[in-house]
Parts: structure tokens; sequence; C-alpha cells
């Protein structure tokens, strides 16, 4: 996943004067009335009668701005899917670039008046900012008007969104109400064949293989754990319903409240193990401090024996080709999540998944027809929306659409699908900088329902691995979302110091000498952390946490 973009530079008061400000001069511009001027709005109303906005019968043209350093969006209309689009439904985005510092941009953008017409950003504090300044445009009008996000993005995604005043303002991406994710175990297939392909289910199995592999093969790494998402992976293995994302979240459910990371036995356990193997050398002893490149490179070369991580199949699916084209003896495969001895492995849940997705799409009060550029977004949602922009235009890779497995339009693919595999990856590795508000459902179950026709050797290694184990042993953790405060609250700032005394504890129990040791340090981090209130920010955890489950249930 992306990298999460830093927070506001600009200090707060200065900020907030600014909302309050601009907020007073973008209250008209709702529902498309403004009078301003053409800064950052769509550049025509386009059609609309009482159905409401029709693409293709007027032009559409708006701006979108992607709240990331990292990202910057290819010229709309220069590749084949956009290009229809821009032909067909006769709509034309014009990005915003961040200029590589996104906070920089956005409180330029905030204080010159100047928002883009959509934003494109993480479920965070920019977000709550923008909402409570009241500079995005509600969305629930539209949402009961047009027909593809109420179906596909579903009501208890939707009550989720909701803000506290009870409207809707975000449009989520990668929403899901099916299990996806990939974390998980992946094992070199040649390595383990060559020791007897031993039992490898439990923690003890994982241990002892371990060690065979230390003493067989001096130059491989028994245990790959990526850039330290593998510790949390294993963390799993010690509870039955323990997701990694727990550590993450420096809270543990027990009954109706959120508890302490350090004091959660699961968690002590974990890393008592962990802290063991990587003494005895059994673990990459720069888990901690690799680069994603570095990992990359022992996994595509095969230098490893288990490799585990929150999305191991990215560097996995590749390597496991590379390997192969050079052995035909080599692979590599993924393995049923490893569990201690005594619980059910059915209910070992390495990784999550969430109602939610990823981020969020708004449209802010700059544009001058809300409901045109809601519309458009509401097309690319369906289906015809996302075959084309997936996969390009009709006549290309697909032609024609069936039923498949509640999935009433997939499309059906062509030969060219599977000959011109460059052709389809270029495409591809554009498009995926036009997935706004990608809707996983469909996607994957096109994508699964075609790759089941064809014989093992043929599939794609990452998705028979999906549908065999990784969607199976994925944790639903939506009533996990928005827990974290605001950073400049009070519970925002015990959040951060409770942080770096996670940080710390973590590295140095991992470090330990010995198991008593170990104990020593997560309890000391224990008492730090009430120190700096830790108790209250629990306590603020848990109330979202259950205002989450009520608005699940829609209450």
């Amino acid at each position: 996943m992306r990298n999460k973009m830093k927070f506001l530079t600009l200090s707060l008061v200065a900020l907030l004067m600014a909302f309050s400000v601009l907020s007073g001069c973008s209250k008209n511009s709702a529902g498309g009335d403004s009078k301003g001027d053409d800064k950052g709005g769509s550049k025509d109303s386009g059609s609309k009668s009482s159905e409401g906005f029709v693409l293709g019968e007027d032009e559409l043209e708006y701006t979108m701005y992607g709240h990331y350093d990292w990202y910057t969006m290819p010229n709309w209309g220069e590749d084949e899917a956009t290009k229809w689009i821009k032909e067909n439904k006769k709509v034309n985005v014009k990005p915003i670039s961040s200029g590589g510092n996104a906070a920089q941009k956005f409180n330029t953008m905030i204080v010159g008046n100047e928002l883009p017409d959509v934003i494109w950003l993480e479920r965070d504090a920019d977000l709550d900012r923008l909402r409570e300044a009241d500079m995005l445009v509600p969305l629930d009008e539209y949402i009961d008007k047009y027909p593809n996000i109420k179906e596909w993005v579903g009501e208890s995604t939707l009550n989720i969104l909701r803000a506290e005043d009870g409207h809707i303002y975000t449009i989520p991406n990668w929403y899901t109400t099916q299990p996806n994710g990939n974390t998980g175990y992946v094992v070199n297939e040649k390595i383990y064949k060559e020791l007897g392909s031993p039992k490898l289910e439990t923690t003890d199995d994982l241990y002892a293989y371990l060690k065979q592999v230390k003493e067989k093969y001096p130059d491989i790494i028994p245990f790959e754990a990526g850039q330290g998402d593998g510790i949390e992976v294993l963390y799993s293995a010690f509870g039955e319903g323990h997701p990694n994302n727990f550590p993450g979240m420096r809270a543990v459910p027990n009954g109706d409240k959120l508890t302490s990371i350090f004091a959660d036995p699961v968690y002590k356990e974990s890393m008592l193990y962990i802290s063991k193997l990587y003494r005895e050398r059994l673990i990459d002893q720069d888990t901690l401090t690799q680069t994603s490149d570095q990992v990359k490179e022992k996994v595509t070369t095969g230098r490893f024996a288990v490799y585990a991580g929150s999305s191991p199949t990215e560097n996995a699916s590749f390597a496991h080709t590379q390997l192969k084209a050079q052995d035909p003896d080599a692979g590599l495969k993924m393995i049923w999540p490893i569990h201690k001895e005594g619980l059910n492995k059915e209910n070992i849940t390495p990784g999550t998944w969430n109602q939610l997705g990823w981020n969020v799409s708004v449209i802010t009060k700059a544009a001058k027809n809300p409901e045109a550029i809601f519309a458009f977004l509401d097309w690319m949602v369906g289906p015809e929306g996302q075959r084309t922009v997936f996969w390009g235009p009709e006549g290309l890779y697909w032609e024609g659409t069936q039923a498949v497995e509640g999935i009433a339009e997939a499309p059906i693919f062509t030969d060219k699908y599977l000959s011109d595999v460059e052709g389809l990856s270029k495409l591809m590795n554009t498009t995926d900088a036009f997935q706004w508000v990608g809707n996983t459902v469909y996607i994957d179950k096109s994508k699964t329902a075609f790759e089941m026709t064809l014989p093992e050797e043929q599939q794609n290694w990452e998705t028979r691995y999906q549908m065999s184990i990784t969607w199976k042993t994925q944790a639903n953790s939506t009533e996990f979302v928005y827990l974290n405060p605001l950073p400049e609250s009070e519970e925002g700032i015990i959040q951060q110091r409770v942080n770096d005394i996670f940080d710390e504890a973590r590295a140095k129990a991992i470090h330990a000498k010995n198991d008593d040791e170990v104990i020593k340090i997560l309890d000391q981090a224990e008492k730090d952390a009430q120190a700096v209130g830790y108790d209250k920010l629990l306590e603020f955890k848990t109330k979202r946490w259950q205002e989450n489950k009520e608005r699940m249930a829609g209450k």
C-alpha cells in the first residue's frame, strides 16, 4: 500500500484561521450555483434532467488533486481507457499535482482559496479538517439518485462513512463486501522439497524447520520478515482472532473495551518467540532497518526459506516466475497460516480487510456542478466504468459480458488477454493511476471466474493463492477504522508518545538477550505508556470503536 502522507506543516492556528475564512466563502457554491471565478471549477454544468446528469450528452471537465507526495496523474486521454471515456462520455479530468510535497500544496490551495473540484486522499485528519470547515459537498441526495454507489458500496459501508452530522461526504476506493488481502506465508519450494517436505503447520514446526534450514543452507535466510510486517504476521499465530492490525492499533479488544497491547498475553508470547528466532539467527538480522528493494532482491533470487508479510504476494508472484524460468524444480508456494499448537487453525487470521477499502474521493464546494462529477464517479463504480478503466474499452482485451458468480456483467476476455501480457500490463500500469473508486467485488469476481477456467499452470500465481488461502484467512476489521484522534488533540499527542514507546520496546524486545529481558521490556513499556496517558487514549479508541459498531448496525 502506498506511503501515508505527512501531516500538515502549517501551524494549527494559521490553518484553522484559513479554514474559518474560506469556509464562509465556499458555502454558497454547493449545488452548482456558484457565481465565482473559474479557478478549480468544472468547465460545464452539462446536461441535467429529472433523472439527473446524463454522461455523454454534454461535456464535463473538472480538476482532480491526488493528496500524496508520490502521486502523479498521467495525462487524461492518452491511454486507451481514458481516451475512450473522453470521446464517448465527453469527460475530461484535469490533474493538479502535489509537486512531491502534498502537505505544502494542500496548505497553499486552502490559503489561496484555489481548491480543486475533487480531492483524492486518506481517511485521516486532513479529511476531518475539510469537512469541519464546511468545504465539502454532502453526497446523500446524489447517492439516492444514482444507482451504482448505493448498490456496490452497500448500506453497511455507507453507514460507517457517515460523519457526525449524519451526512456522507466521501466515495471510498477498493471498498468491498467480501474478504480480500494477501497477508500470509510464502515457502521456497526447492529448499522445502530438499529437506523432505516436513509438516509446517504450527509454531513448533516452523521453529524446527528454520533450524534445519540454518544448518543445511548457511547462505539462506531461514525466515524473511520483510520490513518488520512479518513480525505482526507471526503475532497472529499465537491467538485465535488476533490479526496483524492489533499491534498497529496499539490496542486489543477485550470484551467491550480496547485494552493495552503491552499487557496482551498473545503479544507477549509472540515477542518471546520472535526474540528467540532473532537470537538464534533464524530471522533476518536487518528486519527492522532494510529497504523494500532489499527485501525484493532476496525474494526474487530465492535467498530465503519462509517469507511472511502483509502482502508478500507482490514480490513472490514475480519471483516465482523468475525462479521457475531458471530451474523447473524451483518456485514458491503459499501455506496455510502458522498457528500455535492447540489453537484452531481455521480461526487464525494473519491479515485483515475492511469494507471501506483504501482511501476516498471528495467533491469540494469549489465545483460548479458537483452532481455532474458525482454522476461520472458513480458510473466509474459500475460495471461499464470498472471494465473500461481496469482492462480498457471493449474490443481490446474483452468482448461482451456474461453472468458469473453474483456478477451480471462480467467481461468475456479475449485471446489477446492471455497472449498480449506485455500490452495488458502496460495498460493496467497506466490506468492504475485512475483507480479512484475501485470496485473490489466486481474486479475480483470477474478476474477469478476467468482464472478458474484455466489449467493450473496458466493461472495467475497470486490469484490462485488468493482464492485458496489468503482470502479465506483475513479478518474483517471494518469496526476498527477511524480510531485515531486528531494529531494536535490531547489524545493525539498521547498516541504519538505511545507510538514512540511501542517502537522502542519492540526493537529492544527483539534484540533481548533472553526471555526474562523480553518480559521486563514489555512490562516497563506498559508502565511508561500509562504514565503518558495511555488509558485516556484507550478510552477514546473504545468510544470510536463502539460508535463504529452502532453505525454498521444502522443505529
